[in-house]
Order: C-alpha cells, then structure tokens, then sequence
C-alpha cells in the first residue's frame, strides 16, 4: 500500500522549531498541539516490534508508517531497569519535551500495573522513562549507528525528520499499543 506524502507548511515547521529553541523552559509538562488543516486525523499508535515499525493510525487504517529503533535487547517485553529492552502492552501518551538530549521526545506511560506487578513479583525495579524520540542531539558514535542498530535503553527511536511527524500527528493522552 502507498501512503500519501504529508506536507508541512512553514509555518509548522517553524512552531516546532520555537518549541526547541524558545526560553524560558515551560513549568507546564504539556506542550500545545500544533494545528495543521493539512495533517489527518489519527487515533492511536501501534508498534510492531519485530517488523520495527511505529503506525499512526485512524481505526483500522494505516494513516503514516515509521522505521523504529529499539532498546539494545529487543525481544522480550520490558521486565526491569536496566534490561535494554522496549515494553509490550497498551499505554498512553503522556509527556511531550521538546528539550530532551533526543531530537523531541514524547513518554510512554510505562510501567502499566501489569508492568508494576510482575516486577513487584520478582522484587525489581520495572524502570520508566520510556519515549518516542529523533536521534541524540550529541551523537556518541558515528550516524550509521543509529540508522542500522537498536541502540536505545529501551525507548522507541525514529529519525528528527519522522519524529517532527510523530510529534504533530498526536496528542497526549493518546493510546499507544506496542506489540512484541
């Protein structure tokens, strides 16, 4: 299936751009949404892990595709901190930061309870802070590195450019289901 080219006006563009660049920091953790008549509607976002791809979608129609980045352990569901892997299950969008060290970032609400529970079962930390984001915005290796490896803690990467999409395309709140 052909997905359409999205097109971001200038004026997109350049509201994104204030958002990262403006001072001071904004208390508030929600950033506010970026209209644009020119961008479709989505109502949720679906990852399939082992395809590594993240899908904007309206029902059950694909509306934008993604390549993604995993954590440096990709199979598996997240169990505890420090595991290097990418959770399963269904979240929430819940925090937008376009200051992050990553080209913006939105979190995930994970851990879930079920998150919660299996780790309380095993006494582990479950972990957290867990995001959709673009690449470092201090590169510790050389670009072909992100381009071609899981390399995150755990979080779901996407290139600056995919990721300005992402960003515009949701809203907080929105639910997230990330498959294995």
């Amino acid at each position: 299936m052909r997905l359409p080219k999205i097109i971001l006006t200038a004026a997109a563009l350049a509201s994104v751009a204030a958002l990262a660049y403006a001072a001071p920091a904004p208390r508030v953790g929600r950033v506010p949404l970026l209209a644009d008549p020119h961008l479709p509607h989505v109502q949720y976002v679906l990852v399939k892990k082992s395809a590594r791809r993240l899908y904007l979608m309206n029902g059950d129609k694909v509306v934008r595709s993604f390549r993604i980045h995993l954590g440096l352990m990709p199979n598996g569901p997240k169990e505890r901190s420090g595991d290097y892997r990418t959770p399963v299950g269904w979240y929430r969008l819940i925090r937008r930061d376009p200051r992050s060290e990553f080209f913006l970032s939105i979190q995930i609400s994970y851990p879930n309870r079920a998150d919660l529970s299996r780790a309380r079962a095993h006494d582990w930390q479950p972990g957290g802070e867990i995001m959709i984001h673009g690449l470092p915005n201090r590169l510790n290796s050389p670009l072909s590195y992100y381009l071609h490896s899981d390399w995150t803690d755990g979080c779901i990467a996407v290139s600056d450019a995919d990721m300005m999409q992402i960003w515009m395309m949701t809203r907080d709140g929105m639910r997230i289901d990330i498959q294995p």
